[in-house]
């Protein structure tokens, strides 16, 4: 099994690229299920989750094949299976994405219920709930949703809590389904966007993507497309705050700066210095960061996957924080990983108590998560001397060749097979 070896203490500085963005692409996808033509995407990362992605729906039946620019084309025109197995959706929750599209265009689908991270309760009540208010029968047996409709209806949906999965998976489902749609209090994250741009683009008729109600019209077929998928939002917050923490100045190119305002707004309150046009973002700091107060809610509130690297920069900030997590009650697991590095940090209910200290020290540490895969490599990059980081399987499932953008940015990591 991998680990990440990194030396501290370096100053981060020059420019990367941002990869496309994983919580785009996987729903972007599945969204290939819906027509029996071409979909061919550009901008897709390279990452352990957008691989098992490609797997499920091999395994389905999808032609897939990779172009000479990097590109994919992905073509559902014969599908063998109309199910996902538990054991290739038991490590991703995102697959659980395959049953809108199946269920619409195929009338039956069986999908695994999912995995992923263990950062809490995800559950799919509210997938299951809105796709009977479209005329689905659904059961639930040996751990397998098993959903049938001869053709989905148009209803108006209202969701009594913000999933994003769960509006992604209406949507798609929506799509091919008789009369209209209507989803309330659906999520409004940019990746959403872009899934509705992705069908739109293939034929769908969608109003209202980003805003808390969606409105999608049923139309009979969907049709092939070229698409590109977005910049990584979170990627490229992740990078912004690692040159916080190391008082250095990076460029970032090919990103979205639209998509990044609650987080741009606290690095700024931290200290940092940052210009932005519309796909280049650029971040200098001169001094120790501030301590930052930071409470996650959903889009376009700040962001739950950015709470950890926010964390890992208040560890050695100047003076004390507090940081709220409200979305996922099992997300502070990176707590007793970074108390082992020297950091100051006391947990009370769903609130962290940070202490800024004035330097870390490398330890063995080990990976829990996704996000806190991250915080670990930024607390890593400022400890002093070396820190070693298991189970970075979870880093592979975001981030597109983390230890070599760091290293271009003057950063001492090393991949230890």
């Amino acid at each position: 099994m991998d680990k990440l070896a990194i030396q501290g203490g370096t100053r981060l500085e020059g420019e990367i690229c941002i990869s496309g963005a994983k919580n785009a692409a996987l729903p972007i996808l599945c969204a290939a299920l819906l027509t029996e033509e071409t979909l061919h995407l550009d901008n897709l990362p390279k990452l352990r989750d957008i691989s098992t992605s490609l797997t499920l729906l091999g395994h389905i039946g999808m032609q897939i094949s990779l172009d000479e620019t990097g590109g994919i084309d992905l073509q559902a025109a014969r599908l063998d299976r109309l199910e996902a197995p538990y054991s290739l959706v038991k490590t991703m929750r995102a697959s659980i994405l395959v049953l809108g599209p199946l269920l619409a265009r195929y009338g039956e689908a069986r999908v695994s219920l999912p995995g992923g991270c263990a950062i809490g309760s995800r559950p799919v009540d509210l997938h299951i709930k809105g796709l009977k208010a479209m005329g689905a029968e659904i059961s639930i047996e040996h751990g397998y949703i098993h959903a049938k409709a001869a053709r989905l209806q148009g209803a108006r949906i209202f969701m009594d809590s913000v999933t994003v999965t769960g509006t992604e998976n209406l949507m798609m489902a929506a799509s091919l389904a008789q009369g209209t749609t209507t989803l309330e209090n659906a999520a409004r994250e940019p990746e959403i966007v872009d899934l509705a741009n992705c069908l739109i683009a293939m034929g769908a008729d969608i109003s209202g993507a980003g805003t808390d109600t969606v409105r999608i019209r049923g139309v009979g077929r969907l049709h092939g497309a070229r698409f590109s998928i977005m910049p990584d939002r979170i990627e490229t917050g992740t990078y912004l705050v690692a040159a916080a923490m190391t008082q250095g100045k990076i460029k970032l190119r090919q990103t979205r700066t639209d998509t990044l305002d609650a987080v741009i707004e606290k690095l700024r309150e931290a200290g940092a210095k940052i210009s932005c046009d519309q796909d280049t973002i650029t971040l200098s700091m001169d001094r120790r960061p501030s301590a930052v107060n930071i409470k996650t809610a959903p889009y376009p509130a700040f962001p739950t996957d950015m709470q950890a690297q926010f964390m890992a920069m208040n560890c050695i900030a100047e003076g004390v924080s507090s940081i709220t997590e409200t979305i996922f009650e099992n997300r502070f697991m990176h707590v007793q990983e970074m108390q082992r590095l020297g950091a100051n940090i006391e947990i009370e209910g769903n609130t962290a108590l940070v202490r800024g200290v004035d330097k870390l020290e490398g330890a063995m540490v080990m990976a829990t998560d996704l996000r806190a895969s991250a915080s670990l490599v930024l607390a890593a990059l400022v400890a002093e001397g070396e820190t070693v980081i298991e189970r970075i399987y979870h880093i592979d499932r975001g981030y597109e060749r983390i230890e070599e953008k760091f290293n271009q940015l003057g950063a001492h990591v090393k991949r230890v097979h």
